[in-house]
């Protein structure tokens, strides 16, 4: 346990030390200043293989046992320049990375960029905290690809440092780099189903015209029916003796719901931003126009992708920073 201990805590160290060689970049192509390679276990293994080779060659003077010691030692030197130029000249460019709930995976896009005369084979991709990705860059010289990160709570998903490894083409040896891309994703709460819309009244906007009796807006005239109230009847048209009719009214009911923190008392601040999200993305599917009121913020009644973006943004970032700590110490 101790052993394992100490190399973890060294290779944290040289990852450290690797990121404060190269600063953060939105681009970068790997040179020999960013590439890092040591022998594997195979590689290891290997080498004490050819120390006894070379021990048996010495000691019975064995033309053979020398051949096969160079053969294989030439192979060992060669594998290095192959391993290190499987790496070398790759250019790697930080795309975007893309909201996700909590609970799911945030996914992360690169965009790959080789030279023309450079083929690329067994490259391994993975975040920190994410499954790793094996490709070949053998055909086309530009290449999009998306790596996932789990996103455990809301906020902003930082995957950390960016891992790229290879062990082509022998796996004697591995070559490997560390690059801070500064990509981001936003994690929106995880929908928590249930509960119904508070009978919240939002005193504005355009409504549903609904006829009704008792209104002051006046809308026109109908047949008098038998059971309507006396009250309705239009007298100045029957004294024209143009029959009997009833007066019409209508009034305005507001459509547009609002979402409201104080909708679910009940609630801890974690379900309750759980629970808004849900009708976020529940109302945004219907396109009922909705507005949100959180503490401190209104948004008013809308509709649209846009409106369904900034709610839940609103919701991921309810009394986080805006930014992660770490953009913000580097402006």
């Amino acid at each position: 346990m101790k052993a394992r201990h100490w190399m973890t805590a060294l290779r944290q160290q040289m990852q450290a030390w690797a990121l404060r060689r190269s600063p953060a970049s939105r681009s970068v192509t790997l040179t020999q200043k960013r590439i890092y390679i040591l022998p594997t276990l195979s590689g290891m293994m290997f080498l004490l293989l050819l120390f006894l080779l070379l021990l048996l060659a010495i000691n019975y003077q064995n033309n053979l046992a020398y051949a096969a010691t160079f053969l294989l030692g030439g192979m060992f030197i060669v594998s290095i320049l192959h391993t290190y130029s499987n790496l070398a000249g790759l250019r790697i460019t930080s795309v975007a990375g893309h909201p996700c709930f909590a609970g799911e995976k945030a996914g992360f896009t690169l965009q790959l960029q080789r030279p023309e005369k450079r083929l690329y084979e067994q490259l391994d991709f993975s975040w920190q905290n994410g499954p790793p990705l094996t490709l070949d860059m053998t055909g086309d010289t530009q290449l999009q690809v998306e790596l996932a990160c789990q996103a455990n709570s809301r906020g902003w998903c930082l995957p950390g440092p960016l891992r790229i490894q290879t062990r082509y083409p022998l796996g004697l040896f591995r070559a490997w780099t560390w690059i801070n891309t500064d990509l981001r994703a936003l994690v929106y709460p995880h929908p928590m189903p249930g509960g119904d819309l508070p009978p919240v009244a939002s005193g504005e906007g355009d409504g549903l015209e609904m006829r009704h009796e008792g209104s002051d807006d006046f809308s026109g005239l109908t047949r008098f029916e038998p059971g309507m109230s006396p009250k309705r009847v239009a007298w100045k048209v029957f004294a024209r003796g143009q029959g009997m009719h009833a007066s019409e009214y209508i009034a305005h009911h507001d459509r547009k719901l609002w979402l409201d923190w104080d909708g679910w008392p009940a609630l801890d601040v974690e379900q309750r931003l759980s629970r808004l999200c849900y009708w976020v993305v529940r109302l945004a599917h219907m396109n009922q126009p909705y507005g949100l009121r959180l503490p401190g913020k209104v948004y008013p009644p809308a509709t649209g992708e846009a409106h369904r973006q900034r709610l839940l943004q609103a919701l991921a970032l309810f009394r986080l920073p805006e930014m992660p700590a770490e953009v913000e110490g580097k402006r």
